[in-house]
């Protein structure tokens, strides 16, 4: 939240020219508010402060309100009105939030008015560090029918200067509801300390959540490095669910530097595709990340490729034991094979012959049929199949490559049609 935002949101609202050029005593209607009692020299005094105020003159703004004797209620709180605004000039919050409280003790603070700047004296009590008013002033201000989501944000800042971490995650979750509920777009750096929040907590299943939600709004080759990334931290995340999100950040064009490469080459190898982890590290050295004197995955590459062509030699033989087993296994490790190859459609057929046949992880098996239908061009199917994949690290494996579905699905619905010209 913008110190200059709060500043600007009270600028001007005390000394407007309507009142600096009223009439001494303007009478008002009986329960209507106090007099607007102003004398002739007040009235020119405040002019001049706040012609100086407008014009950034400090030292005239500073003698002019310094000479101000305030006689009436009315007086006394256009007198702390100028002192907010020249405090305001000079960016100092303590006389800021000094001035409000004296505007507080006059009853010429207009009703309407009176819920926000309750708000606004609890944030400049939070910048001067006073937490236990910034506190008081927002429930006031809340009381008082005032409580934006900005202060939901702010209960949350003076939680974590408190050191209540679980207070401040409440919070921001609450901001986060909030918003959703009222169908505006969450700023990326309130997903961020969401999420920083939830990491801090081991929650990782919020921490997926959250990513995979910023990644519909924010969805950039550099925030899916970050966001795939830093979930790959998750603790328990076995090999090949850890191999699917490479995958990804390799589909979104997310592959950024020679460690991107070389983890997933490693893990590629690890996992038993020698084909992809070729396949890999040759997309590294087109892409200028990795080069051919790189130690680890010119090793690798030397070691995997008899096994590449060793892997495909056996494809055929492999599907054909497949069909005939009692379970699914086999054809599931056969898809596996191909999708290794990016032989997505013959991948397809295996992962459907595994879930009929039974006997597999139906988890792993929905979401790798789900990746490989999106990249065969069947997105409809690809969501479908997706939806299925409800269980375990696989469910956000699944929540990952769908978001990236319904991202593909957006870019082709925004294609223009090309109509084939007569003649």
């Amino acid at each position: 939240m913008a110190v200059t935002r709060l500043s600007i949101l009270t600028c001007g609202m005390f000394t407007g020219a309507a009142l600096l050029t009223a009439t001494p005593v303007i009478a008002k209607k009986p329960n209507v508010g106090p007099a607007i009692e102003m004398s002739d020299s007040f009235r020119a005094a405040t002019q001049a402060a706040d012609s100086a105020i407008k014009a950034g003159d400090v030292s005239t703004a500073q003698a002019q309100i310094s000479g101000l004797m305030p006689v009436s209620d009315f007086e006394a709180y256009v007198a702390a009105g100028l002192r907010f605004e020249l405090a305001v000039l000079k960016v100092d919050r303590q006389a800021q939030r000094v001035a409000l409280n004296d505007m507080f003790k006059t009853s010429s603070v207009p009703k309407g008015d009176m819920p926000r700047l309750r708000y606004v004296a609890g944030y400049l009590s939070y910048i001067v560090g006073n937490y236990d008013d910034a506190t008081a002033q927002l429930d006031y201000a809340k009381t008082l029918g005032y409580d934006p989501i900005d202060a939901t944000m702010l209960r949350a800042d003076i939680a974590i200067r408190r050191n209540r971490a679980k207070d401040a995650r409440g919070f921001v979750q609450q901001a986060l509801a909030r918003q959703r509920t009222a169908g505006q777009p969450i700023p990326a750096a309130w997903y961020d300390r969401a999420i920083s929040m939830a990491y801090q907590a081991g929650d990782w299943a919020e921490v997926g959540a959250l990513y995979r939600e910023r990644l519909t709004h924010y969805d950039s080759a550099g925030e899916w490095r970050s966001a795939l990334a830093n979930y790959l931290t998750a603790p328990g995340m076995d090999s090949q669910v850890q191999l699917d999100l490479y995958r990804l950040q390799a589909a979104n064009g997310a592959m950024a530097s020679e460690r991107d490469y070389q983890a997933y080459a490693q893990l590629a190898e690890k996992t038993g595709y020698s084909a992809e982890t070729k396949a890999i590290i040759e997309a590294g050295r087109s892409a200028g990340k990795l080069t051919p004197t790189q130690a680890v995955t010119a090793q690798l590459l030397k070691g995997a490729t008899p096994k590449a062509a060793k892997e495909i030699a056996g494809l055929p033989a492999a599907a054909k034991k497949a069909a005939a087993a009692k379970d699914g296994s086999a054809a599931m490790a056969v898809g596996d094979t191909y999708f290794s190859l990016a032989q997505f459609p013959q991948a397809v057929e295996q992962y459907r012959l595994a879930l009929s046949k039974g006997g597999v992880d139906a988890a792993k098996a929905n979401a790798r049929l789900g990746v490989a239908l999106a990249r065969s061009g069947d997105l409809a199917g690809a969501k479908a199949a997706l939806g299925q994949a409800t269980t375990g690290n696989w469910a956000n494996v699944a929540g990952f490559w769908s978001v990236w579905v319904d991202q593909q699905s957006r870019k082709t619905a925004a294609k223009p049609v090309v109509v084939p010209s007569a003649g």
